[in-house]
């Protein structure tokens, strides 16, 4: 069977056996590693060279909250992965305010706005600044803030948005110009 198949029919069975199917949850882990070992490395890339939390720890942290879930709902690969950055960006954020508040204030954890996501020509942002801008900004647009999230948090891609979304490229792009600008001038960078 098609791994992309696999994962498919292991989500479905997952939303169907509920809390016990441990046996298909090892599986998903097993299936879904790489990728969600990808979006980690992306998100550590921003991190801190001193940061204790490493890319397996935060898949795995990640993982244990999404198998956690009562009724994810979970339509396919690509939701999956969104629903996984979703969990990365809490753990990052927990992870972010718990050595804050070790620290009286240390230094957070920077991501970036920029086109690429890759943190190479944009200013950098405070992971707990982003996080608390990006809740804001979903009262006004949820959609795009969730887009947001995706390419931050995520390291996900505008085709994997527009898939895991469900909506066309183009109104990813929107909704990231629109998330980036708003982010911009909400944490008052030039946009």
């Amino acid at each position: 069977m098609d791994p992309r198949s696999e994962v498919t029919a292991l989500l479905e069975s997952l939303e169907a056996a509920g809390p016990e199917a441990a046996a298909d949850r090892e599986r998903l882990l097993g299936l879904m590693y790489d990728e969600l070992r990808r979006l980690a490395g992306k998100l550590m890339a921003h991190e801190r060279r001193v940061v204790t939390l490493q890319p397996t720890a935060l898949v795995h942290e990640a993982y244990v909250r999404l198998v956690e879930q009562r009724t994810p709902g979970w339509s396919g690969r690509a939701h999956f992965l969104a629903v996984a950055a979703t969990c990365m960006r809490r753990v990052l954020v927990d992870h972010a305010r718990a050595r804050r508040a070790q620290k009286r204030g240390g230094p957070l954890q920077p991501v970036t706005l920029d086109e690429d996501v890759d943190g190479s020509a944009s200013p950098e942002l405070e992971t707990l600044l982003v996080h608390d801008a990006l809740e804001r900004f979903a009262a006004l647009d949820p959609r795009a803030a969730r887009v947001a999230e995706m390419r931050l948090f995520g390291g996900m891609n505008v085709r994997e948005v527009a898939t895991a979304l469900d909506v066309s490229k183009r109104t990813v792009d929107g909704d990231w110009a629109t998330a980036r600008l708003w982010l911009s001038r909400e944490l008052s960078l030039d946009p």
